[in-house]
């Protein structure tokens, strides 16, 4: 993984705007989240691992927009995401838990995009796990 543009980079792009903080978004961003974490549970257990990676890392795409939404941004760019949650959440948000979201991304594209790539169980699970414990630590945040 590589890190290819930072906050500011995607500020000046326009992949990461200032808009008025909605806390309203951000619970919808959180409810959706808990209905895809549900979906993506159900295609684990039926071994459907293309879908269940691509609908765990929607989890977390929602997740953090929630954050973004409540602090009055909108984004443009999934690794303009994560590069927002790294340094607006730098002491909140484990480092690790950063560069999973990454991981994840590149993951979900590889699945979407690349006709030779599949996900596997163990990845599709692990992807699964993680985006439980996100949500989990997202909601706290949004306390």
């Amino acid at each position: 993984m590589c890190k290819l543009i930072d906050l500011e980079e995607c500020i000046s792009k326009g992949l990461v705007k200032k808009t008025v903080p909605s806390m309203e978004q951000a619970i919808v961003s959180i409810s959706k989240s808990k209905a895809l974490l549900v979906e993506a549970k159900g295609d684990l257990e039926d071994e459907r691992y293309n879908s269940a990676t691509v609908v765990a890392y929607l989890v977390l795409l929602n997740c953090s927009r929630a954050l973004l939404f409540k602090d009055g941004y909108r984004e443009r760019s999934h690794a303009c995401v994560a590069r927002y949650l790294e340094v607006k959440y730098k002491n909140k948000i484990p480092q690790d838990f950063i560069m999973l979201l990454d991981h994840y991304r590149e993951t979900r594209h590889d699945v979407q995009y690349e006709p030779d790539f599949s996900a596997e169980a163990d990845g599709a699970r692990q992807i699964v796990e993680f985006s439980d414990k996100f949500l989990k630590l997202v909601e706290n945040l949004m306390k």
